[in-house]
């Protein structure tokens, strides 16, 4: 998915972007490189007290991270969100917030992409000095509108507003 979303940035925007997707490890020399991350999955998420505490450093002195539920993460998440900053709530963001509207135009905010539970998709934030270091998108499943087209068989308007909230993302976290 995110190779998709890469090049549809480059396409539709004046971004230069690397095609090519990296998997880093947390602490390797490879994050250290990088600003921006991206965790999706099915099931549950395990860091290590030292990882905690590097990507916690690593997103109050710059970095963020995009976290997309692709059904089945949430409680794992929201449990390691909490060990990732306890003094920190998820916040969420309402559709006024310049992520929905600093390139396309989100009136209602995050928008639905693929159907689990029949919960209306939710953009939730934690912020660090009035910075968002982190996004958490719920029961939206951007992810599975930047996959190619046969795999979900989404509809192209669909696939496309996942897209450009992908992109959305992305020239948020450059410009803020």
């Amino acid at each position: 998915s995110l190779p998709n979303l890469l090049e549809f940035i480059s396409n539709n925007t004046s971004i230069k972007v690397n095609l090519n997707e990296n998997k880093v490890k947390i602490g390797d020399d490879l994050f250290y490189k990088n600003f921006y991350f991206y965790i999706t999955g099915h099931g549950n998420i395990k860091f290590t007290s030292k990882e905690l505490l590097i990507l916690r450093k690593h997103l109050q002195n710059g970095a963020f991270l995009h976290v997309d539920d692709n059904y089945g993460l949430d409680k794992s998440f929201r449990k390691t969100v909490k060990e990732l900053f306890p003094d920190k709530e998820l916040i969420e963001l309402p559709p006024d917030h310049p992520i929905f509207h600093c390139y396309y135009t989100f009136d209602n905010g995050l928008p639905k992409i693929h159907e689990h539970d029949n919960q209306p998709p939710q953009a939730l934030g934690i912020f660090h000095e009035k910075k968002l270091i982190l996004l958490y998108t719920y029961e939206s499943d951007l992810g599975d509108g930047w996959e190619d087209k046969n795999v979900h068989n989404n509809p192209e308007s669909i696939r496309l507003d996942a897209l450009k909230m992908g992109t959305n993302i992305v020239i948020y976290n450059l410009i803020q």
